[in-house]
């Protein structure tokens, strides 16, 4: 069942975001931004937990979920280290994700060997 869910959540995100692409003159990078915004504030009003709970990582893995990964690190950051939190605190909580998308990345242009447009 927790694979539905996810699969469910996941895809209707997908939907949703396939939706604001047709429909609206929004280009791609315009709205991974406004997922990754979104993401922080409902974690900030407390809706993603609840939202992540259920849906597994169907809520985890899209960029709802970096954003609201940010805002968690962010305020562990802020409650121990004062203002500076605010700089450092996305990055420390994003970092193995960050690390293992450029690792996984260069892998890729290794096996595959990508070339410049014309």
């Amino acid at each position: 069942m927790d694979y539905l869910k996810a699969f469910l959540a996941g895809g209707l995100i997908c939907a949703l975001v396939q939706i604001l692409m047709e429909k609206t003159k929004m280009m791609p990078g315009r709205i991974m931004v406004l997922l990754v915004c979104s993401g922080a504030v409902l974690g900030a009003v407390g809706l993603y937990g609840p939202f992540q709970e259920f849906a597994g990582a169907g809520a985890s893995v899209p960029l709802l979920g970096f954003g609201n990964t940010l805002w968690k690190g962010v305020r562990e950051a802020v409650e121990t280290d004062g203002f500076l939190g605010i700089f450092k605190g996305g990055f420390t909580a994003s970092a193995a994700g960050i690390c293992a998308a450029l690792v996984f990345g260069y892998l890729a242009s290794l096996v595959f060997q990508p070339k410049m447009k014309k």
